[in-house]
């Protein structure tokens, strides 16, 4: 069965006083920055309605908007 020692990983008291802060510090700071997900755009959500057919009263007010008068 397994144990601790077979990790091979080094304990806090067999390193050297700057190499455990160090050690502490990348654990740390690890820990706050989030994991950044990818998302795919899907682009816009809103679709702009086709219009096939206007009226006449609908294209002179949107001329009367286009030309500023």
């Amino acid at each position: 069965m397994a144990n601790l020692d077979d990790l091979n990983y080094k304990s806090l008291t067999e390193m050297g006083t700057d190499e455990a802060i160090e050690m502490l510090r990348q654990i740390r700071l690890s820990r706050r920055i989030p994991v950044k997900k990818v998302t795919l755009g899907r682009g816009s959500k809103k679709k702009p309605k086709d219009v096939t057919q206007i009226s006449a009263n609908q294209a002179e007010e949107l001329l009367k908007i286009l030309t500023g008068g």
